[in-house]
């Protein structure tokens, strides 16, 4: 499998709470796969076919804080093979493992980074933890 494109579709971010930082926020994250379509392309010579994927990847704050919603879709050469298999599971609302964990982790990787951005905007805490220096973490050089 080759990733050759994503794009997102809708970029959706709000604050539900105008109070500051509440002290016990949940963070509910759920990836969907929306739909699973072959596509024909004029501008890729290839004899694998390509499959459009559309997701939605959401991150709920709780309880009722901020909610992240962004939705788009992937683009993925696959042999004609593993294109069939993925078509045919897909009927039945589902997917072949290995061809789910690529695809989520390729939502991951590019929602992630657009889900901390707009936390930022909003001042909401971020859903994923960051490393923090304090100085049990320094090492001293001798």
């Amino acid at each position: 499998m080759k990733f050759i494109g994503f794009n997102f579709t809708k970029i959706s971010s709000e604050r539900l709470s105008q109070d500051g930082r509440p002290g016990n926020i949940k963070f509910n994250t759920k990836i969907d796969i929306l739909s699973v379509e072959s596509i024909k392309s004029d501008f890729l010579k290839t004899k694998e076919e390509i499959l459009k994927v559309d997701f939605l990847y959401s991150v709920l704050y709780e309880p009722n804080f901020a909610k992240l919603e962004l939705a788009g879709n992937i683009l993925i050469s696959v042999e004609p093979k593993i294109a069939r298999e993925v078509l045919k599971k897909w009927k039945d609302k589902n997917t072949p493992d290995d061809f789910r964990i690529f695809i989520f982790n390729i939502i991951l990787r590019k929602s992630n980074v657009k889900a901390l951005e707009l936390e930022d905007a909003l001042n909401i805490p971020f859903h994923l933890p960051f490393p923090v220096l304090n100085k049990d973490n320094l090492k001293k050089k001798d």
